[in-house]
């Protein structure tokens, strides 16, 4: 494909993006499908450039005083020091080519704004959710909201049930691969910057169930559900089950764990994926009974993951936000209900909005008095004997900033048993890893 050729189809994409809900890499891989013709240089190009305007779609709007798909492109090419004769040469109607430039978007290459951006422009994100972030971050709004426009790390968790951190990491370099230890969680390992992780899915490790793609947030907030070998765990919201996985192993593959998510489809997955790392204990099923440990890690507004997939800023709405709270509060009220005494809910997002983690938390807690906030810092001393990561405080708050990881909320509480003894005086109170499975 020709320079010009390519700019038409990244045009394409960024139109078509508009009408769908489908993640932006997966929109791309199946554009491409239907598109054989184009060459493995090609398609990473598009995609590269794709991506890299959904990063900087907010300056490349104001810098093109629009946000049409043409204008953002046109806006890249401006960005990248092209002048005005060099864009008019890729955008010349030829076949394939993108149309010629019309005169609203000639004035807006000839005529940049006067001052500077404004601070979401900068910041990359929607104006409507500044309150919001204020909140999570104060005077270090900006500073955070521009360590979200990085590309994102890829982290692995070593299987401890297969392997060990150490071992994963010598069989990995000795296959070809740059990798190091993640800073705070002990399973983990991060591709060195710039590594193509493409070879990694293909390996016989990933093949042999030695790891799994795991972000290093996510990890921690695994290790803080403190899941124990015997125990009874629920993961009320699984999804496609990677955490389900984690805590298998953290329990040695003894006890049992339920995987429940209400899309059937992605917790399908969670079968093979079981079986390749060598884990019994999951079922994917409605829970019943009690249990000693429930993880919900809630839908949200995925702001913490904006680095993986930078066009879902894009498309969040202040309605949307509304939904997913009440969506919130739902879940936390469900997952409660499946809590043993003395028993843990572990609420956790991909959010960095307080609005659906702090007042979530202090929402459920003004309706279930029987529950405390345990303190996260204390549990991951007591778990792992690190140091505290950044942010591992009450809660556990993390942001590419601050840890170098996805953002990232978890908040560990306990159902006391004393206080449900006091509102049902004749209740035996029996553990849920004593209980019948």
């Amino acid at each position: 494909m020709t320079p010009a050729a390519r700019l038409q189809a990244v045009i394409e994409i960024l139109d078509a993006l508009k009408g769908t809900a489908m993640p932006a890499d997966r929109f791309v891989r199946d554009f491409f499908r239907a598109r054989r013709y184009a060459g493995s240089k090609d398609r990473a190009a598009i995609a590269d450039l794709v991506f890299a305007i959904a990063r900087r779609r907010a300056l490349l709007a104001w810098r093109m005083k629009g946000e049409d798909p043409r204008r953002l492109v046109i806006g890249s090419l401006v960005l990248e020091g092209l002048s005005a004769g060099d864009i008019a040469a890729l955008f010349d109607g030829a076949q394939y080519a993108p149309a010629l430039l019309n005169l609203a978007e000639r004035d807006a290459i000839a005529s940049p704004p006067l001052g500077e951006p404004p601070r979401h422009v900068m910041g990359e994100y929607p104006p409507f959710l500044e309150p919001e972030l204020q909140r999570a971050f104060g005077s270090d709004l900006l500073p955070e909201m521009q360590a979200l426009q990085a590309r994102a790390s890829v982290d692995l968790r070593a299987n401890t049930l297969k392997t060990t951190r150490d071992g994963l990491a010598a069989a990995l370099r000795a296959a070809g691969f740059a990798v190091e230890p993640t800073p705070f969680s002990p399973w983990g390992l991060r591709l060195a910057p710039g590594e193509a992780p493409a070879g990694l899915s293909a390996s016989p490790l990933f093949a042999s169930g030695a790891f799994e793609f795991q972000d290093e947030a996510a990890q921690i907030a695994a290790l803080l559900c403190a899941a124990r070998p015997g125990m009874r765990v629920l993961d009320y919201a699984a999804g496609a089950g990677g955490k389900s996985l984690a805590l298998a192993a953290a329990m040695q593959d003894k006890g049992k764990i339920v995987a429940h998510d209400i899309d059937s489809g992605r917790v399908a997955m969670l079968g093979p994926r079981a079986a390749r790392a060598g884990i019994t204990i999951i079922e994917a099923a409605a829970p019943s009974g009690s249990f000693d440990v429930v993880l919900l890690d809630s839908p949200c507004t995925g702001t913490g993951t904006w680095r993986r997939q930078p066009e879902q800023r894009w498309r969040l709405a202040p309605e949307r936000l509304g939904e997913l709270v009440r969506v919130q509060d739902r879940l936390l009220a469900e997952a409660a209900s499946w809590v043993a005494p003395a028993g843990r809910l572990v609420y956790a997002t991909c959010s960095l909005l307080a609005c659906e983690n702090e007042d979530r938390i202090a929402a459920f807690l003004g309706r279930r008095g029987e529950f405390e906030v345990l303190s996260a810092a204390q549990l991951w001393r007591d778990e792992t004997g690190r140091d505290l990561p950044p942010g591992m405080e009450r809660f556990f708050r993390a942001s590419p900033r601050s840890t170098g990881t996805d953002g990232f909320f978890t908040a560990i509480l306990e159902r006391k048993p004393w206080r449900m003894l006091a509102s049902h005086p004749k209740k035996t109170v029996i553990p849920a890893s004593n209980q019948k499975a």
